[in-house]
């Protein structure tokens, strides 16, 4: 007898969730056991489209899409720590969900490519995020240099993030200007994928360059100390005092020479820096820590100039900047941003003249050698040839 009352109480609550749950009669119907990712059944309503404008606020947005005079102070309060209403950006993207073609029910604005934040107008005034489910990918990548690491990882199908990635971890070991036909990148890594697209690579894990006989790994390994994460196989940290250039993904467009014919005097003078051409306005990097000398106009032609010393030995210079991002006596760390590309004084066209002294006297940037950081503990060594070789398997099978 009791069996029987458990189905007559389930039968009368499943109809009194019916009752309560009804759709009006012009939306379509929703299945019950189905759960909507945005809060609700896109399908119901009819949707617009379209891209936040240059200049637009919040006020001035939601307005356009319909939303009653009324409901905006409630709208913007629901807003509170969800959604900063002073950071819309122009192009992002959003869509707008209607019932009878006119009556405004959610507004959907797509943060990035995986948040998107939903406001609810309908019944309540009601703001939530809403996550993308993002799946992390292992992959491999073996590239032969033919053009240029750029042309050549993107042919291969690698993502534009894991260029940068990649340069990043060999920034202080390889001169990426220099780089030869059939040098070699081999590398393991993480990729982040939503909806079946690249939304960013969370970490390479291991990677090698090769060069003729040469081969030199980089290995990820957190040894917890909020330090350097990239090691070689000594346990030798990827990472040095200084960057081996001070721009990215640009090209040399005149060497150190002691014997140089000048581009705009016509004649035979030194050089003591490398010229790195690039379109103005390219930020300019410092090598490595240390302190600005000075920010201004150089002598002898040099236009906007920075020169930082960083420590008792190293001195650097970055000339024909368009503009400088630093002041006399500033602090500034390796890879800070100090100025911008330019042509300023004696110069044909845009580019950086980077310069470096060493105790005083001028060294040819491109054979700078730079010690490295702090070492990888000495206990965790067999844990870092563990790490090494299980990569190793990985990214050569054979």
């Amino acid at each position: 007898m009791k069996k029987y009352i458990y189905i007559l109480i389930f039968a009368l609550a499943a109809c009194s969730c019916n009752l309560f749950h009804r759709k009006p009669s012009d939306e379509a119907p929703e299945a019950r056991d189905t759960v909507y990712p945005l809060g609700f059944c896109t399908d119901s309503f009819q949707v617009v489209t379209g891209s936040i404008k240059s200049g637009d606020t919040f006020s001035a947005w939601v307005t356009r899409l319909g939303l009653p005079r009324e409901k905006m102070l409630a709208l913007t309060q629901a807003c509170d720590t969800v959604f900063d209403v002073r950071k819309l950006r122009a192009g992002n993207s959003w869509s707008a969900y209607y019932r009878d073609s006119t009556e405004l029910q959610y507004i959907v604005y797509d943060n990035s490519r995986i948040r998107q934040t939903v406001f609810q107008i309908r019944d309540s005034i009601m703001v939530r995020r809403y996550d993308k489910k993002v799946e992390t990918v292992q992959k491999t990548a073996d590239v032969t240099i033919t053009s240029s690491l750029w042309n050549d990882m993107l042919a291969a199908g690698a993502s534009p993030e894991l260029i940068v990635d990649l340069a990043d971890v060999y920034a202080w070991t390889v001169d990426f200007f220099g780089l030869r036909k059939d040098d070699r990148f081999r590398v393991v890594y993480t990729e982040n994928i939503c909806e079946g697209e690249s939304v960013g690579i969370d970490r390479i894990n291991y990677a090698e360059f090769l060069r003729d006989d040469t081969c030199l790994p980089a290995i990820y390994f957190d040894q917890g100390d909020g330090g350097n994460k990239y090691w070689n196989q000594k346990g030798e940290s990827m990472r040095k005092a200084f960057l081996k250039a001070p721009l990215k993904f640009t090209r040399i467009s005149s060497g150190y020479s002691l014997h140089r014919l000048h581009p705009v005097h016509g004649t035979v003078r030194p050089h003591t820096g490398v010229d790195y051409a690039a379109p103005t306005g390219t930020p300019v990097h410092s090598i490595g820590d240390g302190t600005v000398l000075s920010a201004g106009w150089g002598k002898g032609g040099a236009g906007n100039m920075v020169k930082v010393r960083h420590n008792s030995v190293y001195t650097t210079a970055y000339l024909h900047l368009s503009r400088m991002a630093v002041k006399p006596g500033q602090r500034v760390s390796q890879g800070q941003v100090i100025g911008y590309v330019g042509m300023t004084g004696t110069a044909t066209g845009p580019h950086l003249d980077f310069r470096v002294w060493k105790n005083g006297s001028p060294v040819n940037p491109l054979k700078l050698e730079s010690p490295p950081a702090e070492p990888l503990k000495k206990e965790n060594l067999p844990a870092l040839d563990s790490v090494r070789v299980m990569w190793e398997k990985t990214i050569r099978p054979e």
